[in-house]
């Protein structure tokens, strides 16, 4: 192992061990002094209009009823029980309230198994909670409120959308705090279920932002005219939604490297294969179907119509997004330009 890369104790015990703990620390997620001058600029008008321009007319959660939803034990309170609802359907529901005006970011991350790889001291689990911590910060404003779902294969746990940096912390912490899924973990979960229990739970337009490696179990297909299982899935999101998806990757995920033979193990199916990375037109080919898998999802996620994102974990994430933004931007002040010869 002659790389660089593999030098760093971090690397080894998410290569050769299984992870059993957060590899990125909570105040290094997002530098908060890189993002001050920074804003996540929405670019879908919602509702006729645009969430987050405007603060509530009253602090606190807001007193507008939203749409209701099953009640989550442990995670939501009793006092705000749709009652009527309840008897209609014998399951318990809760009601939620909005803000006027209030903008509400929801994120979806991808706990499953394949997300426990990392070659550069940090693993894409870590790093796709590291960009929801940049996303939550360029979000924040006041009264905006920031909510997550963590996907694992045996269920979703849902972190209620609270405003406020605290809160914001607070869901991060109990992000890096989640067990980490062992190899072929039990579940029927997978991305496009989750996704979809993300469009049923929440219902209210606002921003949602999807992490994942977005790599389905058992898919094989390299053709970018076959859509992956969770296409449509994403398409019926950025329906009612502004969506983002954040792609993360390792940087031998897409490399290769030449470290002679060794056993290639997918952690979520029964596939292993011995592959020997010390022949060049073997690694040649291994990088070509890579590159071809990355392809097709890079055009799934444009078909699907959402802002696009590769995060890599030999990367700086805060650079990554921040030129994602400044460009993202760009297209918003353009959207939302008066027609021409016509004054705001």
């Amino acid at each position: 192992m002659s790389s660089p890369d593999f030098a760093r104790p971090e690397a080894y015990a998410s290569v050769l061990g299984v992870p059993t703990k957060a590899t990125l620390p909570l105040n290094k997620l997002a530098p908060e002094a890189a993002l001050r001058r920074l804003e996540l600029a929405v670019v879908r008008r919602l509702e006729g209009f645009l969430h987050g321009d405007h603060l509530g007319l009253l602090p606190g959660p807001g007193s507008d009823t939203n749409d209701a939803r099953e009640y989550v034990p442990g995670q939501d309170d009793v006092r705000a029980m749709d009652w009527a609802v309840t008897a209609r359907t014998t399951v318990p529901h809760v009601r939620d309230t909005m803000a006027d005006r209030e903008l509400e970011v929801w994120a979806l991350l991808d706990v499953t198994p394949s997300m426990n790889w990392g070659t550069a001291g940090v693993t894409k689990r870590d790093l796709g909670i590291a960009a929801i911590a940049t996303i939550g910060f360029l979000s924040q404003r006041m009264g905006d409120r920031f909510g997550g779902m963590i996907m694992r294969p045996d269920g979703m746990t849902r972190l209620p959308a609270r405003s406020g940096r605290m809160a914001l912390y607070g869901l991060l912490r109990r992000m890096l705090d989640t067990p980490i899924v062992p190899d072929h973990a039990s579940g029927q979960l997978d991305l496009p279920e989750g996704i979809e229990q993300l469009i049923r739970t929440q219902r209210r337009r606002g921003m949602r932002v999807v992490v994942s490696d977005f790599l389905t179990p058992g898919d094989h297909e390299l053709d970018p005219n076959v859509p992956p299982p969770w296409e449509r899935a994403l398409r019926h999101l950025a329906v009612r939604n502004q969506v983002l998806a954040i792609e993360v990757v390792d940087k031998f995920e897409l490399e290769f490297p030449d470290v002679g033979e060794i056993l290639i193990r997918d952690p979520e199916t029964d596939f292993e294969r011995y592959v020997n990375t010390g022949d060049p037109a073997a690694r040649r080919r291994m990088d070509a179907a890579s590159s071809a898998q990355r392809e097709r999802i890079r055009i799934a996620l444009r078909r699907a119509g959402v802002g696009h994102i590769q995060l890599r974990t030999d990367r700086d994430w805060v650079v990554d997004i921040a030129r994602f933004v400044l460009a993202y931007r760009r297209v918003a002040s353009m959207l939302h330009a008066p027609p021409q010869g016509v004054s705001r």
